[in-house]
Protein backbone atom coordinates (compact mmCIF):
# COMPACT_ATOMS: atom_id res chain seq x y z
CA UNK A 1 0.00 0.00 0.00
CA UNK A 2 1.48 3.41 -0.88
CA UNK A 3 2.33 5.85 1.88
CA UNK A 4 2.67 9.60 1.73
CA UNK A 5 5.00 11.97 3.51
CA UNK A 6 3.32 15.36 3.82
CA UNK A 7 5.41 18.36 4.82
CA UNK A 8 4.11 21.81 5.71
CA UNK A 9 7.23 23.99 5.74
CA UNK A 10 7.87 27.66 6.40
CA UNK A 11 11.24 28.57 4.92
CA UNK A 12 13.00 31.11 7.16
CA UNK A 13 16.23 31.45 5.15
CA UNK A 14 15.72 30.79 1.42
CA UNK A 15 19.43 30.94 0.56
CA UNK A 16 20.32 28.55 3.36
CA UNK A 17 17.48 26.22 2.35
CA UNK A 18 18.64 25.83 -1.28
CA UNK A 19 21.28 23.11 -0.65
CA UNK A 20 18.56 20.97 0.95
CA UNK A 21 16.55 20.56 -2.25
CA UNK A 22 18.96 18.47 -4.38
CA UNK A 23 20.11 16.40 -1.39
CA UNK A 24 16.54 15.58 -0.39
CA UNK A 25 15.48 14.85 -3.97
CA UNK A 26 18.37 12.43 -4.50
CA UNK A 27 17.62 10.58 -1.25
CA UNK A 28 13.91 10.34 -2.08
CA UNK A 29 14.66 8.85 -5.49
CA UNK A 30 17.01 6.25 -3.97
CA UNK A 31 14.17 4.99 -1.80
CA UNK A 32 11.68 4.78 -4.67
CA UNK A 33 9.81 7.93 -3.69
CA UNK A 34 8.33 10.50 -6.02
CA UNK A 35 7.07 14.02 -5.54
CA UNK A 36 3.31 14.37 -5.94
CA UNK A 37 3.25 18.00 -4.77
CA UNK A 38 6.35 20.14 -4.48
CA UNK A 39 5.62 23.65 -3.24
CA UNK A 40 2.84 24.59 -5.67
CA UNK A 41 0.22 27.20 -4.89
CA UNK A 42 -1.90 26.25 -1.86
CA UNK A 43 -5.43 27.57 -1.39
CA UNK A 44 -6.42 27.29 2.27
CA UNK A 45 -10.06 26.19 2.40
CA UNK A 46 -10.38 25.68 6.15
CA UNK A 47 -8.42 26.20 9.36
CA UNK A 48 -5.30 28.17 10.15
CA UNK A 49 -2.54 29.05 9.70
CA UNK A 50 -2.18 29.10 5.93
CA UNK A 51 0.61 26.82 4.67
CA UNK A 52 3.57 28.41 2.92
CA UNK A 53 5.16 25.38 1.24
CA UNK A 54 3.45 22.01 1.00
CA UNK A 55 5.28 18.92 -0.22
CA UNK A 56 3.73 15.48 -0.72
CA UNK A 57 5.99 12.52 -1.46
CA UNK A 58 4.68 9.06 -2.39
CA UNK A 59 6.61 5.97 -1.30
CA UNK A 60 5.82 2.33 -2.09
CA UNK A 61 4.88 1.73 1.57
CA UNK A 62 5.21 3.22 5.06
CA UNK A 63 8.26 1.11 5.97
CA UNK A 64 10.16 2.47 2.96
CA UNK A 65 9.14 6.02 3.87
CA UNK A 66 10.44 5.52 7.41
CA UNK A 67 13.71 3.99 6.15
CA UNK A 68 14.15 7.04 3.90
CA UNK A 69 13.40 9.55 6.67
CA UNK A 70 15.77 7.93 9.15
CA UNK A 71 18.49 7.13 6.60
CA UNK A 72 21.92 8.68 7.10
CA UNK A 73 21.59 10.29 3.68
CA UNK A 74 18.35 12.10 4.48
CA UNK A 75 19.40 12.98 8.02
CA UNK A 76 22.27 15.02 6.54
CA UNK A 77 19.80 16.93 4.35
CA UNK A 78 17.34 17.26 7.23
CA UNK A 79 19.88 19.21 9.30
CA UNK A 80 19.95 21.83 6.54
CA UNK A 81 16.15 22.01 6.35
CA UNK A 82 15.73 22.31 10.09
CA UNK A 83 18.35 25.06 10.30
CA UNK A 84 16.58 27.10 7.61
CA UNK A 85 12.88 26.40 8.10
CA UNK A 86 10.18 25.42 10.54
CA UNK A 87 7.26 23.11 9.96
CA UNK A 88 5.92 19.63 10.42
CA UNK A 89 6.15 16.34 8.56
CA UNK A 90 3.46 13.66 8.63
CA UNK A 91 3.49 10.05 7.37
CA UNK A 92 0.09 8.83 6.14
CA UNK A 93 -0.89 5.42 4.75
CA UNK A 94 -2.58 5.54 1.37
CA UNK A 95 -5.44 3.36 0.24
CA UNK A 96 -4.85 0.02 -1.36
Amino acid sequence: MPAYVIADVQVTDPAGYEPYRPLAAASIARFGGRFVVRGGAADLLEGAPAPQRVVVIEFPDADTARRWYYSDEYQQALKIRQANSTGRVILVDGTG
